[in-house]
């Protein structure tokens, strides 16, 4: 396989940091790396530019890192809650994403890209759940996340079973009491 050697722009998880020279597969390269603009040719131009620059590089990822660690401070204490409609095993009709996750802490005034919110699978039924949050690559914050089933807590139904019962028994003890009157 052919390889080509890349500077990256920006950190790539499960590749490398921002500044670093790595080698990948030309068209991991070509295709997704480049175009995006997360890494450049790893050019002698280029590497001392990016020499020059790391200075700077430095600083922004320290500013990055403590606003990071900041925000991680803020929403230590968040919690999210979803209802979704299930069926009588608890299997969803539908699952948890990590858009769903987004979506729940945007509204809560956290704007965090759905990139960052890692499960370990999509949440297919009824508990409880912890979603990471990566808000830099050295901090993750644990989010807890819990799936009700859609009007479980409104309809109470074993009280009105045990109400149902009660007045099938106090049928059946006056309808004794009557047979042995007679």
């Amino acid at each position: 396989m052919a390889t080509t050697t890349i500077l990256l722009r920006e950190d790539v998880e499960n590749l490398g940091g921002r500044g670093e020279v790595v080698k990948v597969k030309a068209g991991y390269a070509r295709n997704f790396l480049l175009p995006q603009g997360i890494a450049t040719l790893a050019t002698k131009g280029n590497v001392s530019q990016i020499s020059r620059e790391r200075e700077s590089l430095l600083k922004k990822a320290a500013t990055e890192k403590s606003t990071a660690d900041a925000q991680a401070e803020q929403m230590k204490d968040i919690s999210l809650r979803f209802e979704r409609k299930a069926g009588e095993s608890g299997t969803l009709f539908g699952s948890v994403t990590t858009i769903d996750i987004a979506e729940a802490l945007q509204a809560k005034g956290y704007e965090i890209d759905r990139r960052k919110i890692v499960l370990k699978d999509t949440i297919k039924e009824i508990g409880d759940y912890t979603a990471k949050v990566k808000l830099h690559r050295e901090v993750t914050l644990d989010v807890p996340v819990k799936v009700t089933a859609e009007g479980a807590a409104e309809t109470p139904v074993k009280p009105e079973t045990a109400e149902t019962e009660e007045k099938v028994v106090e049928n059946s003890v006056e309808t004794t009491d009557e047979t042995t009157e007679s």
